[in-house]
């Protein structure tokens, strides 16, 4: 294991940075938000990652407490890597930074990877105040869900939510983009139909009479 860099200052700034400020290893909290994942799952979803690089980041992350290992009962039996409650401290941290980096989205450029579920956070932010409940989420790119004032537990996961939703939402990848800005609201967003608003949930009604 490689030995811990630090920026040697009595800074709590600093001293996060020391644990968080490599490069990866905050995306890597991002997608084990969405719980426990393998680490091939993970090397798919973080595209431009090498294979040492990723190993590097997961051990000084289970050294700092942020994340661990564990083995997945049979017949899976694979070892899967789960944030702990420091690493899931980190959750308000990056939907900040998202916001903050937002407006530098204004153009895909023709190298830029995306996934579905990367949408996930700036979407969950602009779910606040609604309610709680599992929101199925259709986007262009792909279907994902998100849990609304979750307590415990994954925030989002890829694909149709393991039960059903309390709420469906359906947008366009522009919008979601405009909402993650900041640029409109996602009450402005229904109202105007951007967003459509299916369900019959206490969750959905809220959604659809703000």
């Amino acid at each position: 294991m490689s030995p811990r860099r630090s920026y040697d200052q009595y800074c709590s700034a600093a001293r996060a940075l020391d644990a968080v400020g490599d490069r990866w290893t905050l995306l890597i909290v991002r997608e084990l938000l969405a719980g426990p994942r393998r680490y091939t799952d993970l090397h798919a979803d973080l595209p431009g990652v090498s294979t040492d690089v990723l190993a590097s980041r997961l051990k000084d992350m289970e050294r700092d407490g942020l994340t661990t290992r564990r083995r997945m009962p049979p017949p899976g039996a694979v070892y899967v890597y789960e944030l702990t409650g420091r690493g899931r401290e980190l959750l308000p941290v990056l939907q900040v930074l998202g916001e903050w980096g937002a407006p530098l989205l204004a153009e895909r450029r023709a190298t830029d990877a995306v996934r579905a579920h990367w949408f996930a956070l700036p979407l969950l932010r602009a779910l606040e105040g609604f309610g709680e409940g599992v929101v199925q989420v259709r986007l262009d790119e792909g279907e994902f869900y998100v849990r609304a004032g979750a307590g415990e537990g994954p925030v989002y996961g890829e694909g149709p939510a393991p039960s059903a939703p309390d709420a469906r939402l359906a947008l366009d990848t522009e919008t979601c983009m405009l909402l993650g800005r900041g640029d409109l609201t996602l009450a402005e967003a229904i109202r105007t139909h951007r967003v459509a608003v299916s369900g019959e949930g206490p969750l959905a009604k809220a959604l659809r009479e703000p």
